[in-house]
């Protein structure tokens, strides 16, 4: 259940590496989950992640599969910037995250103080940092280099991505490669470039980390809809009751109900939640307890002639400057395919843990907040020609100290013939997700006899009360029935 990215990939899988029939449900009316392509100004905007790591294989797999390889982009030269102080510094080049490698980028970055340069080069001589087990990703940097590349470097490019806080984001759940790292030996700086100088040296042009799809990854959707088969991607189909039957499951949707042998439950964790809590109370709240935080993007169409020549990608914007915005991306001046004309597009990013300001407020206001924001960083006082904003409630969960072992209660409170997938468990990227869905498949595929099946019902009317106000019982009597940058 649930016709988002993980879903759909999850139905690729089982349909076409196992032979399996599936029927996906989903709630909105269209597919897609968080990835939504529309037009601005005459030209596709994703209103939701614009790009994939491109080492994911499975992703990578799958897009060549589904005809799309030839399709995939990488940006355009010049890199992204970080504003900070009310000047734009380019983000340092080396190291993860915006933990750094060498000392030298920070200093032609001028993105620290003196102060702040010669605090992060203590990483060199200062003594191991002791961590717990699941230390976050704030205990993990700030005792190797100071409060400066914590709040003006690794806060923004992290929050970037999860929308998160350093303080609270789990370094174990969000970035274990850097806590293996730091667990290596007394310096970080050393362990990344003794990482680095392992790496075998390259063919031939280094692969841009992050790429799309030309034309939008909505793109990728329609493909999977596609693949798996329309008839078979039920939209405007949200889940109401998961009930046992001596053969599987029965779910039950407002057009329909659906028996399966295995049920995928790709729906945030909230709706996964209320779907599960008659069968599995405790299981309910464990997933309750994992967080999101709300988000939206404000696209904004400008006259090229007011806006000038636009360097490089986009830029981020640490919380310590005040400022609603999270991010802005250059989109054409970042994708080859939006790229020219007499139209800049514009795409803001707003919401992080933490900050909500931006919800009490309706578009048109948010719209005014986003420009004060550009006119500061950026001294842009264009007036748009076309606007949209997306608001995405609870759009990226959170991986809190203590999500891991959330997750490991998670598969042990499972009931047999669920799974759990999608972006608030293993990873949140599109390429993690997809990976994750095939993980998935696999396990489902396992359990599942030679010729498995799925079937549709037609539903059945609601229960009628009987005078007193009681719900007569269910006339299906089930003997097994038990009590989701730039």
């Amino acid at each position: 259940m649930g016709g988002g990215v993980s879903g759909l990939a999850t139905a690729y899988w089982l349909a076409v590496e196992h032979g399996v029939d599936v029927v996906v449900l989903e709630a909105e009316e269209q597919a897609g989950g968080k990835v939504s392509t529309q037009v601005v100004a005459g030209m596709p905007v994703d209103t939701g992640p614009d790009a994939f790591l491109s080492r994911g294989a499975e992703l990578a797999e799958l897009i060549a599969r589904l005809g799309l390889a030839g399709e995939v982009v990488g940006p355009l030269p010049g890199g992204a910037s970080i504003w900070s102080r009310g000047r734009m510094h380019p983000i340092p080049r080396g190291g993860a995250f915006g933990i750094p490698d060498r000392v030298r980028p920070l200093l032609r970055s001028q993105l620290l103080s003196p102060a702040g340069i010669v605090r992060a080069g203590l990483d060199l001589v200062r003594p191991r940092t002791v961590l717990g087990p699941d230390p976050t990703v704030a205990q993990v940097v700030r005792p190797r280099f100071g409060d400066e590349v914590v709040e003006r470097l690794v806060q923004p490019l992290l929050g970037g991505v999860h929308a998160g806080s350093v303080d609270r984001l789990s370094a174990r759940s969000t970035v274990p490669d850097v806590l293996e790292l730091a667990g290596s030996g007394r310096s970080l700086i050393l362990a990344l470039r003794r990482r680095r100088r392992a790496l075998p040296p390259p063919s031939g042009p280094p692969a841009p980390p992050l790429v799309s799809l030309r034309g939008g990854l909505g793109r990728l959707v329609t493909a999977l809809v596609e693949a798996v088969g329309p008839a078979r991607v039920l939209t405007g189909a949200p889940a109401t009751s998961l009930h046992r039957t001596p053969d599987g499951w029965r779910i039950e949707t407002p057009l329909l109900d659906v028996t399966a042998r295995e049920v995928v439950l790709a729906a945030p964790t909230h709706a996964v939640a209320d779907l599960l809590a008659p069968l599995a109370a405790e299981l309910a709240e464990e997933l309750r307890g994992i967080e999101y935080v709300d988000v939206a993007t404000v696209t904004l169409a400008l006259p090229r002639a007011q806006v000038g020549e636009l360097t490089g990608t986009g830029f981020l914007v640490p919380p310590a400057e005040g400022a609603q915005l999270v991010g802005c991306t250059w989109l054409t001046s970042k994708w080859p395919h939006l790229a020219g004309g007499d139209t800049v597009l514009l795409r803001c990013m707003v919401g992080r843990d933490g900050d909500d300001r931006w919800t009490a407020m309706d578009d048109a206001t948010l719209v005014t907040a986003v420009r004060a924001d550009l006119a500061r960083a950026m001294s842009l006082t264009a007036t748009p020609t076309a606007t949209l904003v997306q608001r995405w409630p609870r759009a990226i969960p959170q991986y809190v100290v203590g999500h891991a072992e959330r997750l490991e209660r998670l598969d042990a409170l499972l009931p047999a013939g669920t799974h759990l997938t999608g972006a608030a468990y293993r990873g949140s990227g599109l390429a993690a997700c997809v990976a994750a869905a095939r993980g998935t498949a696999t396990a489902v595929a396992a359990n599942l006899p030679a010729v498995p099946s799925v079937r549709t019902v037609p539903a059945v009317p609601a229960v009628a009360a009987d005078p007193a106000g009681r719900a007569d019982p269910d006339p299906r009597p089930d003997p097994s029935l038990q009590g989701a940058t730039p």
